[in-house]
């Protein structure tokens, strides 16, 4: 899954617009313009297409996250340069003030088993021994089971 799809996904599920995109954006204290968000959200054989990168996501989802659940006072949480599925999952599960039990309905509406160990192990620090990568699949069916929980029909 490519950030721009991710950006995609999300954009669709939680019905922003253009202007809501920007804004999400500036609540991670970053400026962006009508046209990039447009670029990014383009489909790849667009000629204007652009890839939005690791850190430009990752401020994205910072911005997701202060808009959901209020933005704190001082400095804002330094964007992650690179960004891997797990941490992207983690995002999203703070954002949207979710518990493992919550995280696992959402797996089971699109029958997707996943017990609490294995969702707490892409939770940990790649250094334990029971840290587990988050692969693309497990990923593109959580953000499809946020879809079928959030989308508003």
């Amino acid at each position: 899954m490519t950030n721009n799809d991710l950006l995609r996904r999300l954009r669709y599920t939680f019905d922003f617009n253009d202007n809501q995109m920007i804004k999400i954006f500036a609540l991670a204290d970053e400026k962006v313009t009508h046209e990039q968000v447009c670029n990014w959200l383009k489909k790849e054989e667009d000629e204007d297409y652009d890839a939005i990168f690791d850190n430009q996501l990752a401020i994205f989802l910072n911005g997701f996250i202060n808009l959901k659940r209020g933005k704190k006072d001082g400095v804002q949480t330094t964007p992650e340069k690179r960004l891997n599925n797990n941490q992207i999952l983690k995002k999203l599960k703070i954002a949207l003030n979710l518990k493992d039990t919550d995280m696992i309905e959402i797996f089971d509406t699109v029958d997707m088993r996943v017990g609490k160990s294995e969702l707490s192990a892409f939770f940990r620090k790649p250094t334990q021994s029971q840290y587990k990568v988050c692969k693309d699949q497990f990923l593109r069916n959580f953000i499809h089971g946020i879809q079928l929980k959030y989308r508003k029909e």
